[in-house]
């Protein structure tokens, strides 16, 4: 009987509300931590169970946060915590927020390969990962420890002590529009 990939961590309520949105972004992050532990955890599943239903819905699970989630909150960051950054010049931090939007562009890149995998997976094409496979989830997820640090330590502080009540109100109604229209 093979063990159950638990996908309990991804349903845990958000820590924070779209009014506090550099909470939010770091609810955010969060749940991007526990998708790639779930990630994690298939990739292991996988290689002592193969593509059994738990995996394929496992694969979704990691699609879906990365298709759906992933990309608003990079967009909120290049649109509301990037600009102001860039703007006030302190060489240091738009050294971090250069580094941190090639980043974006990487885990763009990244995706399209690993979700080529998990797709392969979700849709019961494959039953284990090949080197390669793996590979490419692995350069995936390794993309974001480091992002998230400087995210977290060096541009959130940063842009917090930039942004004034107004645009950080305004921050959060772009953050709520986008997500219901979208």
């Amino acid at each position: 009987m093979t063990q159950p990939i638990s996908l309990r961590s991804l349903t845990a309520p958000a820590a924070a509300g779209f009014e506090q949105p550099f909470e939010m972004l770091e609810a955010c992050h969060e749940r991007v931590h526990r998708t790639l532990a779930l990630l994690a955890r298939l990739r292991a599943h996988l290689r002592d169970n193969g593509a059994d239903v738990q995996a394929q819905q496992a694969a979704r699970d990691v699609m879906r946060y990365f298709d759906l989630a992933a990309p608003q909150h990079h967009l909120d960051e290049e649109l509301h915590v990037f600009p102001p950054l860039l703007a006030q010049g302190d060489p240091r931090v738009v050294e971090v927020v250069q580094r941190l939007r090639e980043d974006h562009l990487q885990m763009e890149a990244r995706w399209q390969a690993a979700r080529e995998v998990l797709a392969l997976v979700a849709g019961a094409q494959v039953d284990r990962l090949s080197e390669d496979q793996d590979a490419r989830l692995e350069a995936f997820a390794g993309l974001y420890d480091g992002h998230i640090r400087s995210e977290e330590e060096i541009a959130y502080p940063a842009a917090q002590a930039v942004l004034d009540e107004p645009a950080r109100a305004a921050m959060s109604e772009d953050m709520m529009r986008r997500r219901r229209t979208g």
